[in-house]
């Protein structure tokens, strides 16, 4: 029995000795990552609506626009497919009506493609919404379409 307790004993040592010879390192793991400006934009369609005698017709639009926060953009809007002198018109068949875009209802500052014709603004990674607001130019002769609409393409163009 005292040879099992010492043998006992014995083999507890070798273990405790394993145990306390184990060793540890440490090491710090460095961690990154890159973020760009990324932007996404969609539209809605401009729609008048039947066109008021006087040719003043108001209609708005909306560009929304959703970019990596503090990433800057612009966005700037074409003259359109059938613009003649960058007027920006609406055609029927071979009947025109002039119309133009602007950043703001009062209808004064056009909104363009180009330099201050821009409007500029700052990402929040939240969607933001830039309403267009059209205006059919007063003091036209107006021609029924019969049946065919007026229409226009504009495009809409966002840098980042």
């Amino acid at each position: 029995m005292k040879i099992a307790i010492l043998l006992a004993a014995a083999t507890l040592g070798v273990a405790g000795a394993q145990a306390a010879s184990a060793a540890t390192q440490t090491s710090n793991m460095s961690a990154s990552a890159d973020v760009s400006t990324v932007c996404t934009m969609d539209s809605t369609p401009l729609a008048f609506g039947e066109v008021a005698l006087s040719g003043a017709t108001p209609g708005t639009a909306t560009v929304n626009v959703t970019c990596t926060g503090g990433g800057e953009y612009t966005v700037g809007l074409g003259n359109g497919l059938h613009n003649v002198a960058a007027q920006r018109n609406l055609v029927s068949g071979s009947n025109i009506l002039a119309y133009d875009l602007f950043k703001e209802v009062g209808h004064t500052t056009r909104w363009g493609d180009a330099g201050a014709g821009l409007i500029a603004g700052t990402g929040t990674a939240v969607e933001q919404s830039l309403t267009v607001y059209g205006q059919i130019t007063t003091g036209q002769t107006l021609v029924a379409g019969n049946g065919a609409p007026y229409t226009d393409t504009v495009l809409v163009t966002l840098t980042y």
